[in-house]
């Protein structure tokens, strides 16, 4: 048997994955310091108040869409060997995730409409264990396209049971 040494996926996800997260981020992080700003200008008496809040759910939000999106992309990385299929995510929770081929179930494709304007889809590797899929999000959409059909062409002719 050889020696297996575990070391990061080798394939970073697209760079647009990265306006991809900011957009997701703003659309998390403005509502609630945009309404408290409504508030603000809207209520004389209330001013001083939603000044705070405003601020307060502001500068958070501020640091969550300039940090997290460029913390993610160094972090999130994929590979398919022969043998099987990598994937590291997360930014404050970091996973790494392996899944041999012989166990793959099912290889699907998705493309929100978010990742849609960027051009970007996801690829979710679905196994019969308990403990979830491998999931490869922001790459580009022919390399999604191409990495499900190699997939499901590999695992089709894997002679073992995905069970």
């Amino acid at each position: 048997m050889e020696d297996v040494r575990l070391r990061p996926p080798r394939h970073r996800v697209e760079s647009r994955a990265v306006n991809w997260w900011r957009l997701q981020a703003a659309l998390f992080a403005v509502p609630l310091p945009l309404t408290f700003g409504i508030l603000w200008a809207s209520i004389p008496p209330t001013r001083q108040i939603f000044m705070w809040l405003t601020l307060a759910s502001l500068v958070p939000g501020l640091l969550y869409m300039l940090v997290m999106p460029s913390w993610r992309y160094r972090v999130h990385r994929w590979e398919v060997t022969d043998e099987a299929v990598y994937a590291a995510s997360g930014w404050l929770w970091q996973q790494w995730r392996v899944v041999p081929l012989s166990r793959v179930q099912t290889v699907d494709t998705l493309r929100g409409p978010l990742q849609q304007i960027f051009k970007l889809s996801g690829v979710t590797v679905t196994t019969a264990s308990a403990s979830g899929a491998v999931k490869i999000k922001g790459i580009d959409h022919a390399m999604a396209d191409d990495l499900v059909a190699h997939l499901t062409r590999f695992t089709q002719a894997t002679p073992e049971d995905a069970t």
